[in-house]
C-alpha cells in the first residue's frame, strides 16, 4: 500500500489545530480525522504547545510558495484517492468471489 506524501503545516495551522482540540470536547483522534493528518502529529503538537514549544516546530523547514502548498496538496489528496480506490477494488473482489 502507497503511503500519503508528507505535508508541511504552517505555524497557523498548528495553533489552530491544537487550539481545536483544546477547546473542544473532542479526541486527538476525532480532531485529526476532520483536518486529515495523522494523529501522532497532532500528538506532538499538543505536546510541544504544553512545553510552550509549538512556535519551534517547523523552523527548520524552508518556507514553501503557494504553489507549492497547493501541489503538496493535491498531491496528498491524489494519494488518498488512490489508496481509496484499490480498497473499494479490493472489496468488489471479495464480494464478486462470495456471491458465486
Amino acid at each position: 500500500m502507497n503511503k500519503i506524501p508528507k505535508t508541511q503545516y504552517s505555524p497557523e495551522f498548528r495553533e489552530q489545530a491544537v487550539k481545536s482540540f483544546n477547546e473542544g470536547n473532542l479526541t486527538i483522534v476525532e480532531v485529526a480525522k476532520r483536518l486529515s493528518m495523522p494523529k501522532t502529529t497532532l500528538l506532538s503538537w499538543i505536546t510541544a504547545d504544553k512545553k510552550g514549544e509549538l512556535s519551534s516546530i517547523g523552523k527548520h523547514q524552508k518556507p514553501l510558495t503557494e504553489l507549492a502548498l497547493e501541489l503538496s496538496r493535491v498531491k496528498r489528496e491524489l494519494a488518498e484517492v488512490k489508496m481509496e480506490r484499490d480498497f473499494i477494488k479490493k472489496c468488489a473482489t471479495y464480494f464478486a468471489k462470495t456471491s458465486r
